[in-house]
């Protein structure tokens, strides 16, 4: 399913082959928690803004409207109208982190709603279960994310759950899949490494994970409040020993910058919700850094966002338009700045693929890794 073409130092260049059509790597998924992105952005519009591959939530849409629900309309690809690839998380993330009322078990995990305090339960099979209704291309395992820093030996027992829980992933989606009625019997399994910031639980999990034959492999539960450099430092350690004819997902990250040096360390695939989620609060990605919209000085400014940027907004509004909506608190502010902030990190991995086919990675890291991360001062 993964073709590596080629490699420079420990950045990869391939091509991920799916139900859904070939996936060109390194690349983004913007997040549709809902099977939406949020900033008023469609299924149609994300074409025009490059993006290879959608994210769907699937805590969320257990919840509303409801997978059975989806799995009656056709599945997500149907139900949102997009041909492309999506992947669904496993719902265990958001088991933890929205819901204070929550007991683990062997079994899987009890809960309450966010929405309205009902108890609910998913293991590993419901997950499978639910993103098998939703027939997305690429289902994750059911995994415990960890708070960042945790005790040791509460790691350890998590870490060997999990893998105990991908054990029972991986046989309930090859059941979900030989089964006449499922709508994608090709679905895609990846394995999520966990293990918080210990190096030698990371690595040995990766060890074990990587022999069970999954079809891709994540580093699971960073970006969560750790410092960046040990960030950095997990995925030097567990990388090199993810297999290496599969690809290879850094979950929840991050900022251009860090999709930068992830790709540098190995890293095939990245999501967050940053880019929409700071441009609705006029938070700009821009080629010559990070630019806050609504400033004073923008107000008579009649250059767009971003004067390198050909998206949709820069073409057609200028800064001065877009702090004005922003200040006048009119929804059409968030739109168009999502729209650019998509369209700029899908263009970053169509940038980041360029300079790899050419030989030139390392030279544009040393470049924009800094770069992307300083505050816009024009």
């Amino acid at each position: 399913m993964f073709e590596l073409k080629k490699t420079e130092g420990r950045a990869r260049r391939g091509i991920f082959h799916t139900p859904h059509g070939d996936i060109e790597t390194p690349f983004f998924m913007n997040v549709g928690t809902a099977a939406a992105i949020k900033g008023g952005i469609s299924s149609v519009d994300l074409k025009g803004l490059k993006t290879r591959v959608e994210l769907c939530n699937t805590y969320h849409l257990h919840l509303r409207p409801g997978d059975d629900v989806i799995y009656k309309l056709g599945g997500l690809h149907k139900f949102m109208n997009w041909d492309k690839p999506i992947l669904t998380d496993s719902g265990g993330f958001q088991v933890f982190s929205l819901s204070k009322l929550r007991k683990i078990k062997e079994e899987g995990v009890y809960f309450a709603s966010h929405l309205d305090g009902r108890r609910l339960f998913i293991g590993p099979e419901e997950s499978m279960q639910i993103q098998s209704h939703l027939a997305s291309t690429i289902a994750m395992a059911f995994d415990e994310c960890v708070e960042n820093p945790a005790p040791r030996d509460y790691v350890q027992r998590s870490v060997e759950r999990t893998t105990r829980w991908l054990e029972r992933c991986k046989t309930e989606m090859a059941r979900l899949n030989s089964l006449p009625e499922t709508i994608n019997r090709q679905q895609l399994l990846f394995a999520i490494n966990q293990g918080g910031t210990y190096d030698d639980i990371r690595v040995e999990h990766m060890k074990i994970i990587s022999e069970m034959g999954l079809d891709g492999y994540a580093v699971g539960g960073l970006a969560v409040g750790e410092p960046t450099e040990v960030m950095y430092h997990i995925l030097d350690e567990v990388l090199p020993y993810a297999p290496v004819n599969k690809p290879r997902y850094l979950m929840g990250v991050g900022t251009p910058s860090n999709i930068i040096e992830g790709v540098y360390r190995g890293v095939d695939m990245f999501d967050c919700v940053m880019p929409s989620r700071n441009a609705r609060h006029g938070t700009i990605f821009t080629w010559g850094g990070i630019m806050h919209a609504t400033n004073e000085k923008y107000k008579l400014d009649e250059r767009p966002l971003d004067p390198q940027c050909d998206c949709p907004t820069c073409r057609s509004f200028t800064r001065a338009y877009i702090r004005h909506l922003f200040k006048a608190d009119e929804q059409l502010a968030g739109r168009l700045s999502v729209q650019h902030n998509l369209y700029f990190y899908n263009t970053l991995m169509d940038r980041i693929c360029e300079e790899l086919d050419a030989g030139t990675f390392t030279e544009f890291r040393s470049k924009y890794s800094p770069l992307l991360a300083e505050k816009l001062d024009d």
